[in-house]
């Protein structure tokens, strides 16, 4: 039998429905790559139900809960793959989703990490939020997608189906070339979850490697199935680590004046959270805000020793304009009205 060329790992804490309910159609629709889920010290019955359900799938099991960072490069570590697709569990894969994602990846040996396009599952004829068409990054380190501004999004038209290179690669159905993944160390374990493949994606471009999106390939997200969209951690995570990246990855002298206009920023963000009667995801702004500064030290050393080797100029997809003046005050709420990158 063949070498498979790609593996599939899912990464489950506490998820046996979701893989009850998605695993099916990933072993399904991938015959061209071998399954594994990575169990983050799961308390729930889903080891179990893996071994009676798919003995012939491999299950790594690790002993602590690692987080989405630290879960996947404990599980990835001896997996001999070219290609893999850090795919979140409650993904439904569709027939033949993995060819067009493999044809680019042979095509182009600078490819490092790429993405499907990510449709709702509640909603299938509408971008996902969590990666859409394709991520890209504003001038004070906003993510946003091709079909998604904010929480704004936007139905698939076949507007966006053309192949396009990006600043990053969702992580909920992330293919990343095994050798670029190694080569600038993996996910950065302080971020635990939450746009730890962002972080990535930087480090990857900085290396001169590139990042895109195929919509020829669809997947369907169902999205919040870990953290609710409500829950005021996730607010924390998203700030905190939105601030922890921005910091280290910006260069020198950008970094610190992003710090200080997403001060201002997400000051104005707890108002809104205020205005709404939220004061639990006001305190995960300012929990958010008092964690990043208090590590500034560690944060410094690992600045230090990330060393870019292209230009912040070279970096596809990063946007020069502020994404919060574009979307709220000249109300453009579509990729396509945004200016061109």
């Amino acid at each position: 039998m063949p070498e498979k060329q790609f593996a599939v790992v899912i990464l489950n804490w506490n998820g046996q429905p979701l893989l009850e309910r998605f695993l099916p159609s990933v072993v399904e629709h991938s015959p061209e790559a071998r399954i594994y889920v990575i169990d983050n010290a799961s308390t729930d019955s889903s080891r179990e139900w893996l071994a009676t359900e798919y003995p012939d799938l491999s299950c790594i099991a690790l002993e602590h809960n690692g987080g989405y960072a630290g879960g996947y490069n404990a599980g990835l570590q001896d997996l001999t793959e070219p290609y893999w697709v850090l795919l979140n569990s409650d993904v439904e894969v569709s027939a033949g989703w993995l060819k067009p994602l493999a044809q680019r990846l042979e095509a182009d040996a600078q490819l490092a990490a790429l993405q499907p396009k990510l449709r709702a599952l509640r909603q299938p004829a509408h971008f996902e939020y969590a990666g859409a068409a394709g991520g890209y990054l504003d001038a004070l380190g906003y993510p946003f997608c091709r079909g998604r501004l904010f929480h704004e999004l936007e139905p698939d038209h076949g507007q966006y189906d053309d192949f396009q290179y990006c600043f990053w690669a969702s992580g909920a159905c992330l293919v990343v070339r095994a050798e670029a993944f190694r080569q600038v160390g993996g996910l950065y374990e302080a971020l635990f979850a939450h746009m730890e493949e962002i972080d990535l994606c930087w480090r990857l471009q900085q290396r001169g490697y590139r990042v895109a999106c195929e919509p020829a390939s669809v997947v369907y997200h169902l999205g919040g199935a870990t953290l609710q969209e409500s829950s005021p951690h996730k607010t924390y995570l998203n700030f905190r680590n939105s601030l922890i990246i921005s910091f280290l990855n910006f260069p020198p002298g950008r970094h610190l004046r992003v710090i200080g206009q997403r001060l201002l920023l997400d000051g104005l963000a707890g108002l809104l959270f205020l205005g709404r009667r939220q004061p639990r995801h006001i305190n995960a702004i300012l929990r958010a805000h008092f964690h990043f500064y208090s590590r500034l030290p560690r944060l410094l050393k690992e600045r230090r020793r990330r060393r870019a080797q292209v230009s912040q100029e070279q970096l596809e997809g990063l946007a020069p304009f502020r994404l919060v003046a574009q979307f709220y005050l000249r109300q453009r709420r579509r990729f396509a009205q945004l200016p061109r990158l």
